[in-house]
């Protein structure tokens, strides 16, 4: 193991771990790679009670690492993402704590990148990345990884405005006393997702102005998309399960906004078949639409380099309405499979 600096490092790497033994020897890789200083940063992996090889994979890494590296085992009575982050955080050193998932592949400048806003922006609080997915050149590939961009530029765009919506907690930062002023999870333990939403909502009341979007392209953390529509379409509903939880009106809105236009498009088309005068109206509608995304995307995916996957809008939109619908009523619902665990 490293000697441990004198110092503290600036940046705790928080990474909670359940059954990645596949996918661990790839993220210590990229982080060993980090031109940051290996001095300016720790990082600490939570063993979420793996049944695989995590936790002796971890221990050996650690042995060898030229960077501090320690294994956080969870007690038997705790389990999930976040019990795994606050079981990290309670040993963590720095004062900045930054949090990616186990299965994420970083560049060597994405530390780096963090360090940069954190000096241009003294006052910043909350930092949320950008997310790319990535995944074999298939019809759902193209969009899911679509859907997914369109998030992240929209949740980066509210950050601009100072109206967070969304982030992803497989790339975000936040300083450990701003987590401690607006009491961390402590009110929301009993939702299993959430570890990033939730605390972007409190961290931005509680101190507006502070919260960051880190438009940089090192700072891409990249993950693979699901595999399957199935575990698509699970992935979705553990996202949506939390929509009824937030205490914020800006995430709110802007889902209800994105679904109602959306389900108008598609019941246009309903209208118009029944009306066939109808169809130029609804057919401009469309259009207006379908422009007005592509006028919003196109920098975001250039900013990702997937502006190919502009071609994907028309079959998007086709598809949307029912997808939404199905992924909203279900989370409102709750309940799901995550991680060999039912969750409620």
């Amino acid at each position: 193991m490293a000697e441990q600096p004198a110092a503290l490092p600036l940046f705790s790497i928080l990474i909670a771990a359940r059954n990645e033994a596949a996918n661990l020897p790839f993220l210590l890789q990229d982080l060993a790679a980090q031109t940051l200083p290996t001095v300016q940063f720790e990082i600490l992996i939570a063993d979420d009670h793996s049944n695989d090889a995590t936790a002796a994979l971890v221990t050996a890494a650690a042995q060898e690492a030229g960077f501090m590296l320690r294994l956080v085992s969870l007690p038997a009575a705790q389990t999930g993402k976040k019990a795994a982050l606050l079981a990290a955080l309670h040993q963590a050193r720095a004062p900045w704590l930054v949090c990616t998932d186990a299965d994420c592949r970083l560049g060597p400048n994405w530390l780096a990148a963090y360090a940069t806003l954190v000096a241009r922006q003294p006052r910043a609080n909350f930092i949320s990345g950008p997310v790319l997915l990535t995944g074999p050149a298939s019809f759902l590939h193209l969009l899911v990884g679509l859907e997914f961009a369109g998030l992240v530029g929209v949740g980066g765009a509210c950050i601009a405005r100072q109206q967070p919506t969304m982030c992803n907690g497989a790339n975000l930062a936040y300083r450990r006393t701003a987590f401690e002023a607006v009491g961390g999870f402590a009110d929301n333990l009993h939702v299993a997702s959430g570890d990033d939403e939730f605390l972007l909502h409190k961290i931005h009341a509680a101190f507006p102005g502070s919260v960051h979007f880190l438009a940089d392209v090192a700072a891409i953390a990249r993950t693979a998309a699901p595999s399957t529509l199935r575990a698509l379409l699970r992935q979705r509903v553990r996202w949506a399960s939390k929509w009824r939880h937030y205490q914020s009106a800006a995430p709110s809105r802007l889902a209800l906004l994105v679904l109602g236009a959306n389900v108008a498009l598609a019941v246009g088309v309903g209208v118009a078949l029944a009306w066939p005068a109808l169809w130029p109206w609804v057919g401009a509608a469309w259009l207006i639409k379908l422009g007005a995304d592509a006028w919003f995307l196109s920098p975001v995916l250039g900013f990702f380099d997937q502006r190919k996957w502009l071609w994907g809008l028309l079959p998007l939109q086709v598809l949307y309405a029912p997808y939404a619908l199905a992924v909203g009523a279900a989370g409102w619902r709750g309940g799901y499979q995550w991680k060999g665990r039912a969750v409620r």
